[in-house]
């Protein structure tokens, strides 16, 4: 149940800085913020551009890097002219010494409509996995390797011919005395891959790290694969095309399929999607055999190839703050809100880091630019940090020294947070009905309920001053108190938070809380340290304060 505004304030652990909602509108920084933040956020498209355009190295997945762009174009819209602003001219071209002998051309992406209008236009249409890797040309002159090109600009891009030489992936000789330029994709070689289950593999930057290294290991440059995807000098005919491939060792025909009523693209992109592959991959290509020959391409995407690619499986958000929730047992955990973004149909306005130690290595502020996935295409994850704003914050993040399995039994400065963790895990163990997380925390609010039992002596009249709890419910709610006091003595244990052991020996309440460490660990299953966390348990002021309110209630066992 979502908090109300009155919880965010009581916590007091959630640091937020107002954004917009919507990615399309201007944050509400002043313009000499927006004005630095917009300038640093061109800078780092300035380095990813530079990376792809000038060494072939892709360091941001597309998706991500198309949501940035727009982002700063929407910042630099919100600047217009004032504060002498001057959007960075964008990187579009190589500056790498060696032409392509036929241009790598990008393609246009399309989506479902854009497949079915392409699809029913054409005849002879042929479908590929696309490959997320690197793309790469290879030239040969007489069967022999002699060039090799990055992608570059589409153009013009680096020489990679004497790294090209030493993957055991990339033929140095064709079987045959042949001249002919290919064009393919490095891949990072994986097992079984499942894209819709694994969407940030990696394997993208594995590759380019291997290309990029100046002496990498054989192991690593034996993991680079290589998928032919297209052969522009080569034979007219797709079918021919592909046995032509085929003889001389490569792959492309096992991932090149013809398009009919069938198996249509859908039917192939569906499968790639959700089906083990050796590579990672962000879409399909659908391209029709015949072509124009070679002489007539440039880098303009052609009209006879378009890309459809798989649902967004990752989204770029902005943090909106952050939260440091402090669970039942004492454990920190960092959640970071996030202005909504909507990934694989569902809207996503926060997700959890796991671990202060993570938050700390990734040092994740309000303003910052996140990727966000979903795990089992469920449970949104936090994956990367795409750029960090210019100007950070200051958190105070609460001490993990401070807080464990026996603190916060009732309301003091900074324990608002584990006391409603445990009221709302107290009643889950002893089978309230409709009393959760949010009801817990408008009896909180109110200062109805300050302490793990204060509800026990909580009249209906009381119970009306929360927020939302009018005479109907109250009375619901006194049914289900009334009803807990009959819960089993084992179902209370837990409740309370007594540690995983104790129940392996069940007495009342004063024979267990006599037990030695030595007689802890006589119970089977309790080691020396559970045993220290027992006897550490049932001798605690608090609990043995609370043992004694059960008992005066009547509860069983106490």
């Amino acid at each position: 149940m979502a908090r109300g505004v009155s919880a965010w304030v009581f916590a007091g652990l959630i640091w937020l800085v107002t954004f917009s909602a919507q990615a399309a509108e201007c944050p509400a920084w002043s313009k000499e913020r927006l004005s630095r933040e917009s300038q640093a956020l061109a800078e780092q498209v300035k380095r990813w551009d530079t990376a792809y355009h000038e060494e072939g190295v892709t360091l941001i997945d597309d998706a991500l890097y198309d949501q940035t762009v727009e982002r700063l174009a929407t910042w630099q819209r919100c600047l217009g002219g004032e504060h002498n602003h001057q959007p960075l001219p964008r990187v579009t071209r190589s500056s790498g010494t060696l032409d392509h002998p036929a241009a790598q051309r990008g393609l246009n992406k399309a989506d479902d409509d854009g497949v079915r209008r392409f699809t029913s236009r054409r005849n002879d249409l042929w479908i590929q996995p696309k490959v997320d890797g690197v793309a790469i040309t290879l030239r040969y002159a007489d069967g022999e390797l002699v060039e090799a090109v990055s992608r570059g600009d589409g153009e013009r891009g680096q020489d990679w011919t004497s790294r090209a030489r030493q993957l055991p992936a990339i033929p140095n000789y064709l079987p045959e005395p042949i001249s002919a330029v290919l064009q393919g994709e490095l891949y990072w070689r994986l097992s079984q891959h499942i894209q819709s289950r694994s969407p940030t593999s990696g394997a993208r930057g594995a590759v380019a790290g291997a290309m990029m290294q100046s002496s990498p290991e054989s192991a690593t440059l034996e993991r680079v694969g290589l998928f032919i995807w297209d052969w522009p000098d080569g034979p007219t005919a797709m079918a021919e095309r592909l046995t032509r491939l085929t003889a001389l060792g490569f792959d492309t025909a096992d991932y090149t399929y013809p398009l009919d009523d069938r198996r249509d693209a859908a039917y192939w992109r569906d499968t790639w999607f959700n089906g083990p592959l050796p590579f990672a991959t962000d879409g399909v290509v659908i391209k029709q055999a015949e072509r124009p020959g070679v002489r007539r391409w440039s880098s303009s995407p052609p009209e006879w190839a378009i890309a459809w690619k798989y649902p967004a499986q990752q989204a770029l958000a902005e943090v909106r703050g952050i939260e440091f929730r402090v669970g039942r047992t004492g454990r920190v955990t960092p959640l970071v809100w996030l202005n909504p973004v909507q990934l694989e149909g569902r809207r996503i306005s926060r997700v959890s880091l796991g671990s202060l130690e993570r938050w700390e290595s990734l040092d994740i502020r309000p303003g910052d630019q996140v990727a966000i996935t979903l795990a089992g295409l469920t449970i949104p994850q936090l994956t990367e940090v795409v750029w960090h704003t210019q100007e950070r914050s200051p958190l105070t993040p609460p001490s993990p020294q401070r807080y464990h399995l026996l603190s916060c039994f009732e309301v003091t400065p900074g324990c608002e947070s584990q006391l409603l963790a445990r009221l709302t895990y107290l009643g889950e163990q002893l089978g309230m009905q409709g009393v959760g997380e949010g009801t817990w925390q408008a009896l909180m609010d109110a200062g109805v309920v300050t302490q793990l039992l204060g509800w026990l002596a909580v009249e209906p009249h009381q119970l009306q001053q929360a927020y939302g709890i009018g005479e109907v419910t109250a009375a619901a709610l006194s049914e289900q108190f009334q009803a807990a006091r009959l819960a089993p003595y084992a179902a209370w244990l837990n409740a309370l938070g007594m540690p995983p052991g104790g129940n392996a020996r069940l007495g009342d309440w004063y024979t267990l809380a006599g037990y030695s460490r030595e007689e802890w660990q006589a119970v089977p299953g309790v080691g020396p340290v559970r045993a220290e966390a027992l006897v550490a348990f049932f001798s605690h002021p608090e609990i043995q304060k609370m043992a004694r309110t059960l008992n005066e209630a009547g509860v069983a066992g106490f």
